[in-house]
């Protein structure tokens, strides 16, 4: 049943790549055309930004992460549409910059950027994983730096590819998890949310371990 979804979803974004492609050949200014067309499948793709469309873009361990982020973010909301908001606004920036990325639009200093922040969320991760494997390891502004240094470095390479809302989005999910208050309270000891925090951790863990993360 996966293997299908997965397929219908792809086929979704083929058919809308292909529909976008087309403006290529209605005028004479390709560059122009080519503009449209990268942002009708930005716009298109986000409006469709449910999980089975994310399939096409993101690995079902990514998929589990972010059913996880959902499950921590609702139980420590109480706010079952803040949560959902949450997790569509990572999906919808997510499917942009698969198409940013597979239109080859990001210059060579902008791939440089982008290492570095998968090296800087990268540490973020990590941090997390430590801290609730470890007792009494949690050092909030440690981790505060981390992701907000990863927040940073990812606006400095999206910011020319990405709408004003999309950069909103972003800094709305960072506004969420990089919460002082929010921090603490998940990683207290005793923590209510240690449960799901441990389905976050093991999610991380795989995607470490396999070089995603």
């Amino acid at each position: 049943m996966s293997t299908i979804v997965e397929l219908e979803s792809w086929v979704i974004y083929q058919c809308i790549v292909n529909e976008c492609n087309s403006c290529l050949f209605m005028s004479e200014n390709a560059f122009k055309a080519r503009d449209i067309g990268l942002r009708a499948q930005k716009k298109i793709l986000s409006r469709m930004a449910t999980k089975n469309v994310a399939k096409a873009f993101i690995d079902d361990n990514t998929s589990s992460l972010l059913d996880n982020l959902y499950r921590l973010a609702k139980q420590y909301s109480n706010n079952k549409k803040e949560a959902e908001k949450i997790v569509k606004n990572i999906i919808k920036v997510v499917i942009k910059l698969a198409v940013t990325q597979r239109n080859d639009l990001f210059s060579k200093e902008e791939q440089r950027q982008a290492e570095q922040f998968k090296n800087k969320f990268r540490k973020a991760g990590m941090s997390i994983v430590s801290f609730y494997e470890v007792d009494h390891s949690y050092d909030r502004n440690f981790l505060l730096t981390a992701l907000q240094e990863s927040h940073a470095c990812l606006i400095s390479v999206v910011s020319k590819h990405l709408t004003e809302k999309s950069l909103m989005r972003i800094d709305s999910v960072f506004q969420f998890f990089a919460n002082e208050k929010f921090l603490d309270t998940v990683f207290a000891p005793e923590s209510e949310y240690r449960e799901v925090l441990g389905r976050l951790v093991e999610d991380l863990n795989k995607a470490i371990d396999r070089g995603d993360l």
